[in-house]
This record gives C-alpha cells, sequence and structure tokens, in this order.
C-alpha cells in the first residue's frame, strides 16, 4: 500500500515531513488539500478516525483570519465539516495514511513506530 500524505506543500511542517520520508526511502503520493481540496468522503472518514477539534487546526493564520461569526458557528463534527470543506487549510497537517492506519500531525517518534520495519532504511 502506498502511503497518502495530505497537506500544503509550502508549509515548514510539511518540510520537515516530507525531509522524513525521503530519509526513509519511504513512497509516498503528497495530496495538497489547499490547492485540491478534501474529498467529503475523506472528510468525514477522518472526522471517524479523529475529534474534531484535532483536526482544526485552530493555532494556524487561517483560523486566525477567519471572521469571528466563522469560528463561533464550529461547535460540532458537522459545523467543523463544513469548515473544513470551505477552508482546508484549517486541517492540521500533515495527515499520513496507509492502509487502515492513519497518523495525524508530525510526531517522528509516533511515524518510526508506524514504519518499524522500513524505519532507517534510507
Amino acid at each position: 500500500m502506498t502511503i497518502q500524505i495530505y497537506g500544503i506543500r509550502h508549509c515548514d511542517t510539511m518540510k520537515k515531513a516530507f525531509a522524513w520520508l525521503n530519509s526513509q526511502g519511504l513512497e509516498y503520493r503528497f495530496h495538497d488539500y489547499q490547492k485540491a481540496g478534501v474529498p467529503m468522503a475523506e472528510l468525514r472518514h477522518w472526522l471517524e478516525r479523529w475529534d474534531w477539534e484535532v483536526l482544526i487546526n485552530r493555532k494556524g493564520t487561517t483560523w486566525r483570519r477567519l471572521p469571528e461569526h466563522e469560528r463561533a458557528i464550529v461547535v460540532d463534527a458537522e459545523s467543523a465539516l463544513r469548515l473544513m470543506e470551505t477552508h482546508p487549510s484549517l486541517i492540521r497537517r500533515p495527515i499520513l495514511t496507509d492502509g487502515d492506519q492513519g497518523l495525524l500531525g508530525f510526531d517522528v517518534a509516533a511515524w518510526a513506530q508506524a514504519f518499524p520495519i522500513r524505519h532507517g532504511a534510507g
């Protein structure tokens, strides 16, 4: 199964994630959700895996630039879903999927544990 990584190409955290994947010799496909958006089915799948409150990046500039009335409507998974669909750069990054496995955010220890056989191959 090919690793799929979701995020925004020019994000510093994404650059670290790409560097780690490359250093491990791991092949991956990249989906830039700022440019291509995220299919609703994928957003729903992520909401089954992670709580909506951790999926939304409230520390990022996109969140801070949203008008207060848009931030105020995010009170549950459905309202978060609609906002993430409209503003995909609100989604925390990176999201890494490999079959049934999914990782949210860049954490070297978690990623190394998720890919133990291939870890250090690069």
